[in-house]
Formats: structure tokens, C-alpha cells, sequence
């Protein structure tokens, strides 16, 4: 209790900076209370107009550049989750795998995604290609065919057969 009190007053003290009352539109207030919310990510601050006693609460977010993944080509595009999904789920289509377990790869590429690019904010397709192939080898030897056959741009069966071959060596 003592900590959650002195953590309070801190960010009370944060608070240096007045808002417009949406009721009567005076820049003079005062903070009632500050909570952290979502892991330290945004702050939740409940605030009183000074002039006419309207309460209102106020948010603050880190903003942060959107992670982008570079293309083929040189674009830039922002990373799209659901994109990534779509591909490893079409790759694991009728396939013994839960969707939890689905979740998870998704979950596990994205964070590796993030930190392999966590200085430039971006990631190769390559990159990123290569953090899924990973992935499905461990979980499901037809998905990882299926999706290096779409990813790899396979040409004919020689490739596949290539492929398919390096998996029996690599679990010898």
C-alpha cells in the first residue's frame, strides 16, 4: 500500500502540465489521481477543473514509429500481424496444429522480428521469410515445405525434392 502511494504521488508529480476543461474550457486544474496502465505504457489520470469543480480523466502513451518491413523492392510497409498470420495459418492448413499453438509462432516471430530490428524499427521480407521458416521446421515439416515453397518461389519438383531432402538430413 505504501509503495502504490508513493508510486501515486510520483506520477501526480509528472503531471506538471494543465488541460482544457471540456466543460468550461479553463487551462487551470489539478490531478486527483494518476494510475500506470498496460505495463507501464500509459498513464490514467483523473483530473479537476479548478474554476467549476468538472472531473474529467486524461491518457498518456508513448508514441512510437510503427514497425515497418522492407520489401522486395525497397518499400516500406508497415508489419501487419494479421498478414503474417494468414500465410503461416494457409501454410498449416489441415494440419495437426491447435490454434493456440498458431498463436504462439505468431507471438514468438513477431517479438524476434522486433528485436532483430529494434534499432532501425524495420525488418527484411528475407528476414522475416527466414524467422517463420524456423519456426514451422520445429512445429510441422509439410507446413514448412508448403510455406518455403510459396516463400522461395519454387520453380519445379527438383527445388521440392531439394528441399524435402535437407529435411531428412537435418534430423539425422
Amino acid at each position: 500500500m505504501l509503495r502504490c502511494l508513493a508510486l501515486d504521488n510520483f506520477l501526480k508529480g509528472l503531471a506538471k502540465e494543465n488541460m482544457r476543461c471540456p466543460y468550461c474550457g479553463n487551462l487551470d486544474d489539478r490531478v486527483m489521481e494518476s494510475r500506470m496502465l498496460a505495463n507501464g505504457e500509459s498513464i490514467r489520470r483523473r483530473r479537476e477543473c479548478n474554476s467549476c469543480g468538472y472531473r474529467f480523466t486524461s491518457y498518456e502513451n508513448i508514441e512510437e514509429k510503427p514497425f515497418m518491413v522492407v520489401k522486395r523492392d525497397g518499400r516500406r510497409q508497415p508489419f501487419d500481424r494479421a498478414k503474417l498470420e494468414k500465410g503461416i495459418e494457409r501454410a498449416l492448413e489441415k494440419r495437426p496444429v491447435s490454434t493456440a499453438m498458431i498463436e504462439n509462432i505468431l507471438t514468438e516471430i513477431e517479438d524476434q522480428a522486433v528485436m532483430r530490428g529494434k534499432a532501425e524499427r524495420e525488418i527484411t521480407t528475407a528476414d522475416l521469410g527466414e524467422l517463420v521458416l524456423e519456426k514451422l521446421h520445429g512445429v510441422d515439416k509439410v507446413a514448412y515445405v508448403r510455406f518455403a515453397s510459396v516463400y522461395r518461389h519454387f520453380e519445379n519438383m527438383d527445388e521440392f525434392i531439394t528441399e524435402i531432402h535437407k529435411l531428412g538430413v537435418l534430423n539425422e
